[in-house]
C-alpha cells in the first residue's frame, strides 16, 4: 500500500459519520454530580484571539472546597463531542470521572481553545495552521484562567492537559512566570520535546493537505518539528533547565506506541520517518517526559480509542489515566 493510499483511507476513518454515542455526550446537562458543555450563567464570553468567536468549553456554579481543575485539550480535538468531533472530546470523560469521585462540577472547567474543529473538517490543513499553535492560543489560557479564579474565588488552579495542551500550559506559566498560580499539573503524552509528524521527508505523509500539511513551514511545525525549534528551546531553556518545574507535575506517557513521536504502528495509522521538520534524524518518542516530573508510562492505550485504536488518543480516555490523575490531584503520589 502506497503512502497515499494510506493517507487516504485514514482520511475516510476520520471523516466518519456522527455516532449515537457522541451526539448522547455532547447532550449532557449540568445535573448534580454531572460535568456538562456549557459555562455557568455569569461566566464571561471569551473570544478566542485567534477565531474571534467565544471560546467553548464547561465549568459549573456552586460553593468551590478543592483546588478547581482546568482541562485543555490536544489539538484538532475539542473538550466535549462536538457535532464535528463526535466520538472524540474525552476530556469531559475524564472530567466526570473527576466528578464521580468527590469532585463537584464546579471544580472542573475545560477551555476549548480551537473551537469546534468544524473548521478543521472543512480543512483538513487548519491542523498545522497558526490558529493551532501555542503561541495563538496562550492569550486565550491566560484569559480562562484570570475568569475561572475570580469566578470561583480560588488562588490557584490544577490544570491537566493532554498532547498540545501540555505545551500550551507550560508556555502560558513560562511568559506570565504563572507557576505560583499553579499548584499541580498533569502532562498527558505532550509534545515537551517535539513532535515526528513535520518532516520533509517523501514518507511522512502528514504533508499532505488532506493529512494536516505538516511542513516545515506551517506553524505548528515551526514550534514543534524537532527539538531544536525556537520555541522549544526557549521553552525548555538550555539542558532542558526549565523543564523541572517549580510545581508538583505528574507526566502520563505511552510506552509502545504513539503516532506523534513513534515511528511504529499506532492503531489504524501508519508510522512515519523519525525525521525532524530540519531533515535530521530525531528520537522524539521520549518526548513526553519532562525532568523532575513524577514518570507514569502505560501500554496498550490503544484499547481505548474508539475508532482510530491508537495510544496517543486512548490514553486520554483510560481508566489506568484517570485514576493516576485523581490520585495525583488528591495528594497522593506528588513529589
Amino acid at each position: 500500500m502506497t503512502q497515499t493510499t494510506k493517507a487516504r483511507s485514514l482520511a475516510r476513518l476520520l471523516a466518519a459519520p456522527l455516532t449515537a454515542i457522541g451526539l448522547a455526550c455532547a447532550a449532557l446537562a449540568h445535573a448534580a454530580g454531572t460535568v456538562g458543555t456549557t459555562f455557568p450563567a455569569g461566566f464571561p464570553a471569551i473570544e478566542d484571539a485567534s477565531l474571534a468567536r467565544p471560546v467553548i468549553g464547561f465549568g459549573g456554579a456552586g460553593p468551590v472546597s478543592r483546588v478547581p481543575v482546568i482541562f485543555l485539550h490536544g489539538n484538532n480535538d475539542t473538550p466535549f463531542p462536538t457535532a464535528c468531533n463526535p466520538v472524540y472530546g474525552h476530556i469531559q470523560r475524564l472530567a466526570q470521572y473527576l466528578a464521580d469521585n468527590g469532585y463537584s462540577p464546579s471544580e472542573l472547567w475545560a477551555l476549548g481553545y480551537q473551537g469546534d474543529r468544524c473548521d478543521v473538517n472543512g480543512d483538513q490543513t487548519f491542523r498545522s495552521r497558526i490558529s493551532h499553535s501555542n503561541q495563538a492560543n496562550v492569550p486565550d489560557l491566560r484569559r480562562f484562567v484570570r475568569e475561572v479564579l475570580k469566578y470561583t474565588g480560588a488562588k490557584q488552579v490544577d490544570i491537566v492537559g493532554h498532547s498540545l495542551g501540555v505545551t500550551l500550559a507550560r508556555e502560558w506559566m513560562r511568559q506570565d512566570l504563572a507557576y505560583p498560580v499553579v499548584r499541580r499539573f498533569v502532562a498527558i503524552d505532550g509534545p515537551n520535546h517535539g513532535i515526528i509528524s513535520c518532516s520533509p521527508d517523501p514518507a511522512n505523509y502528514f504533508q499532505l493537505p488532506g493529512q494536516g500539511a505538516f511542513m516545515p513551514s506551517s506553524e505548528v511545525c515551526q514550534e514543534l518539528g524537532s527539538p531544536d525549534t525556537p520555541f522549544l528551546r526557549l521553552l525548555n531553556g538550555p539542558g532542558g533547565l526549565f523543564e523541572a518545574l517549580p510545581l508538583s507535575t505528574l507526566v502520563i506517557r505511552n510506552g509502545d506506541a504513539s503516532f506523534v513521536y513513534m515511528p511504529v504502528q499506532d492503531g489504524l495509522i501508519p508510522p512515519v520517518p523519525a525525521i525532524d521538520s530540519y531533515g535530521k534524524p530525531t528520537d522524539f518518542s521520549q518526548s513526553p517526559k519532562l525532568k523532575g516530573a513524577r514518570d507514569l508510562v502505560l501500554t496498550g492505550q490503544g484499547a481505548f480509542d474508539p475508532l482510530l485504536r491508537t495510544g496517543h488518543l486512548g490514553i486520554l480516555n483510560s481508566p489506568a489515566a484517570w485514576q493516576a490523575t485523581l490520585e495525583f490531584l488528591s495528594g497522593r503520589g506528588h513529589r
